[in-house]
């Protein structure tokens, strides 16, 4: 007789009466085939009516086992489709993955944001970001008033500066220009839901680029030859009564933020870093600005393409001075106010990313993020690499040069198609010309923005 002989109990173990220890060693050899093959039995002679005929039962039963094998084939089969399916899905192109690293579908995108444009911090690159957004969801940017480019800066922040306060009050959605934080009349132009950020950078390097870009215009930067000259003797170059002009010179991010760049006191400085803190949801830094992309895209919900970027304004190598870490630790002293902001925002940044994002998403993230810029790139950039202003033939795309700073720029590839043409150029375009287009398009009566070459 075989294990599993029309002589084998086939009843259910829990209906057999002898206790569990004397069914183990009753059948040592049965297989566990064969205890599925008797549950089926008795699952389909318990369907079949016992008082049948004999041959009816028969073709009862072989007609329910015989459901139950085609019903486990269509099973199999579903699960193959459905196999084939995800692997073709696998396949698809890196930027349709980025849902499946967000969550953000589920969301609704943030469309009233602020975003406090700080000085050589990468800012214009975030400023470009912003308006490419604007334009995809056709928002509303308070934009520089008349022949303006900055909204009042180096003053504090007036609703006089905003172009058509009066006629759009209520309806701004966007606002990135350079201002001077001045918060009860910033909330006069921005709804009450307004998600306000902003981004701040290693004063070392801060300030390094400062000294290059505004070389000619602040006059603590005039005389000295180099940075590192600077740094020997900082109040030799540096007037306090000149403050409005010296700005650049000493603390500017803790200028932008709208306080006094040259008062001291841990008290002042505990309550400001209090009070910016109360007054912003977010604080980025440039040092680490991939992430801070990330860390921005979930905290507004945004999509991967609404944070891609490419670098703007940035300046060529043989402009960036490097300095001994001597003079790296006298930038921190001359600009203590804007290292201890520093310090403590780089801090809450990695605590906002663990909060928000993750450190295990954020690396994929990261890396779907360059992966689709290098995308782009390779679509957008002629010879894949920026220019130096001379070398940019379409002067719509010429950067603002300033000071004795070299800035780059981008030359696009030839014979693009119309939509591929206009996305790349507003991923290259100058934060100046980009601005001048909002004022034109939200604008159309008053006279164009006069762009300076």
């Amino acid at each position: 007789m075989s294990v599993c002989s029309p002589g084998t109990n086939l009843i259910p173990a829990r209906t057999r009466r002898a206790p569990r220890a004397s069914l183990e060693l009753e059948e040592p050899e049965r297989t566990r085939e064969c205890r599925y093959r008797s549950q089926e039995n008795f699952l389909v002679k318990g369907l079949c009516n016992p008082n049948l005929d004999g041959i009816i039962k028969k073709g009862c039963e072989n007609f329910l086992v015989g459901f139950q094998n085609r019903y486990f084939r269509v099973l199999v089969i579903l699960l193959v489709l459905l196999v084939l399916l995800l692997g073709s899905f696998l396949n698809t192109e890196v930027r349709l993955l980025a849902p499946l690293f967000s969550d953000q579908e589920s969301f609704h995108p943030v469309t009233n944001i602020m975003f406090l444009k700080t000085h050589k911090t990468a800012s214009s690159t975030v400023m470009n970001i912003l308006f490419r957004f604007t334009e995809k969801q056709n928002l509303t940017v308070a934009l520089p008033a008349g022949q303006l480019f900055h909204l009042g800066y180096p003053w504090l922040f007036m609703t006089k500066y905003v172009e058509g306060f009066k006629s759009l009050n209520g309806t701004f959605n966007i606002m990135c220009n350079h201002l001077r934080f001045n918060p009860p009349e910033v909330k006069k132009v921005m709804p009450n839901n307004t998600f306000y950020f902003s981004i701040l950078r290693n004063p070392v390097f801060q300030l390094e680029s400062s000294f290059m870009y505004y070389k000619g215009y602040a006059p603590a930067f005039r005389k000295p030859k180099s940075l590192n000259e600077f740094l020997a003797s900082p109040l030799k170059y540096y007037n306090e009564s000149l403050a409005i002009k010296n700005i650049y010179a000493k603390n500017n991010m803790w200028f932008d933020f709208g306080y006094d760049n040259n008062r001291e006191g841990k008290g002042y400085v505990r309550a400001v870093i209090e009070e910016i803190q109360q007054q912003f949801q977010l604080i980025l830094i440039s040092d680490y600005f991939d992430e801070s992309m990330v860390l921005l895209r979930n905290s507004l919900h945004w999509e991967l393409d609404d944070v891609v970027y490419f670098k703007l304004n940035s300046r060529s190598e043989n402009t960036i001075q490097n300095l001994t870490r001597e003079n790296q630790e006298k930038v921190k002293q001359w600009c203590a106010l804007d290292w201890d902001l520093y310090q403590h925002f780089n801090r809450t940044f990695w605590q906002k990313i663990r909060e928000v994002v993750g450190l295990k998403k954020l690396e994929k993230e990261v890396a779907l993020l360059r992966a689709r810029q290098q995308e782009l790139m390779d679509i957008c950039i002629q010879d894949g690499k920026p220019k130096n202003k001379t070398q940019i033939t379409d002067l719509n795309l010429r950067p603002y040069q300033s000071g004795d700073a070299n800035i780059l720029g981008y030359n696009l590839k030839q014979q693009l198609d119309n939509e591929t043409l206009a996305m790349c150029q507003r991923m290259v375009m100058p934060e100046i010309q980009y601005m001048s287009h909002l004022y034109s398009q939200q604008f159309p009566t008053n006279p164009p923005k006069k762009i300076r070459p």
